[in-house]
């Protein structure tokens, strides 16, 4: 699947990742699968606002919000890790958005082996309109939890990152 379309919105032939595990399978399993469970739901609920109000996918508007966030030009390496994407599926999403003039590709000053990737006035401008409505979707998306509980779940994310890293990290000096 290219990074440019979008994923199932669940597995085939299940309602959800949840779909048949129960109680005695674990608590850690369970949450294991309810995480992309949720990530879906959300990215679904904001998926639609871009294409629907914008003619542009959320790849597109996560590439052009990491350029304004950046506030200089980028390397494709770099772009590609702040997306947590392949290098082949930035080429390809940068490609898209140099044809749209949304983006301007440009060899680095200091080796021109790297090409570097700024906005064009065409793709900075819209953007402000497009973040404040994805704030909006975004809202919309989590208005089921109070305001209070999403320190808390942030929080706990933020332990959860963490865990997995130090595992991975244990796992890759044992071998």
């Amino acid at each position: 699947m290219s990074l440019d379309s979008a994923p199932p919105s669940r597995p085939a032939g299940h309602g959800d990742y949840e779909s048949g595990v129960g109680s005695g399978d674990g608590l850690e399993l369970r949450v294991r699968l309810r995480l992309p469970t949720r990530a879906n739901l959300i990215g679904q609920a904001v998926r639609q606002g871009p294409h629907r109000d914008f003619r542009t996918t959320p790849p597109r508007f996560d590439a052009l919000a990491q350029l304004h966030r950046a506030g200089k030009p980028l390397s494709m390496g770099e772009l590609s890790r702040r997306l947590m994407v392949t290098n082949g599926n930035i080429t390809g999403l940068v490609d898209r958005l140099v044809g749209e003039g949304k983006v301007r590709r440009l060899p680095s000053a200091e080796d021109r082996r790297i090409q570097m990737v700024s906005p064009t006035g065409e793709g900075a401008a819209p953007f402000a309109d497009m973040a404040r409505d994805n704030r909006r979707w975004v809202n919309e998306a989590m208005d089921g939890l109070d305001r209070e509980e999403l320190p808390a779940l942030f929080a706990l994310l933020g332990r959860l990152k963490a865990s997995i890293r130090d595992g991975e990290r244990d796992t890759e000096r044992t071998t």
